[in-house]
């Protein structure tokens, strides 16, 4: 716990103060509309720290939330079997984009953070769902997934092409929900692996990681009594607005 303290403290506790209130946004956009946890985390913490120092907070979080978000709907194995390509592609492009490219924490990966941000934000305020022939899986699950592994090895950010990709397989809502969860639980532990072996993820990291599931969880629990107060076409135009703003101040501002 003293080591916890201590590395809140050396971020100052102004810088602490807005991880605490970042995740706990963080979790009430997830409790609301099923996603959005590390989006909101690195898009916001990106203005005040390097793009892998705000990726090593949210590991824990992300985990623990995508775990509990994929535990609901009783699709499990039955998404496994669709979606396994998907997600083995997810890990090597992480893999393969943690050893050639990282988080280098150079203007560059801010840029990249931005721009991600800003094509999903695009992507959900002005893209029709999208449909996807069975017979196109074969080959474009894998493609999704190589491009996700990549992108979320460089970013942090694990929505793009992933999301669409599942939003256009026409799954019912609840085995979507259970599938954005598998799809971001692999992520996250991709991502944690590329982390690792680039010495950005340690026990300190990790330590701060958990302190910062304690907000997240309050926000998901006030997200989902949310859910039931307001319309999510609202609050989801309301946040995708909000992350194309953070992402075009990303990509321009560094």
């Amino acid at each position: 716990m003293n080591a916890i303290i201590q590395h809140y403290q050396a971020l100052g506790w102004a810088l602490s103060a807005l991880v605490m209130g970042t995740f706990f946004l963080a979790g009430t956009v997830k409790g609301v509309i099923g996603l959005g946890l590390p989006t909101v985390a690195m898009g916001l913490l990106g203005l005040a720290m390097l793009p892998a120092q705000a990726a090593a907070l949210l590991i824990i979080p992300s985990t623990l939330t995508n775990l509990w978000q994929l535990a609901a709907g009783g699709q499990l194995r039955v998404l496994i079997r669709r979606l396994w390509p998907l997600l083995v592609m997810i890990v090597i492009g992480t893999g393969l984009g943690s050893i050639g490219i990282g988080m280098s924490g150079g203007h560059s990966m801010t840029r990249a953070l931005g721009a991600a941000l800003l094509l999903y934000a695009l992507s959900g305020l002005f893209l029709p769902t999208l449909h996807i022939p069975p017979r196109h899986e074969a080959w474009l699950g894998p493609l999704c997934g190589l491009l996700t592994g990549i992108i979320t090895s460089a970013t942090g950010v694990f929505v793009i092409p992933a999301v669409p990709y599942l939003q256009a397989l026409g799954l019912e809502r609840n085995q979507l929900v259970q599938a954005l969860g598998l799809s971001f639980t692999v992520s996250t532990l991709a991502l944690a692996a590329g982390l690792f072996w680039n010495n950005a993820l340690g026990s300190d990291e990790l330590g701060a990681s958990l302190l910062a599931l304690i907000p997240a969880l309050l926000g998901m629990w006030l997200g989902q009594w949310l859910r039931q107060r307001i319309s999510p076409q609202l609050f989801k135009r309301i946040f995708f607005t909000g992350m194309g703003a953070l992402g075009l101040h990303l990509l321009i501002g560094s």
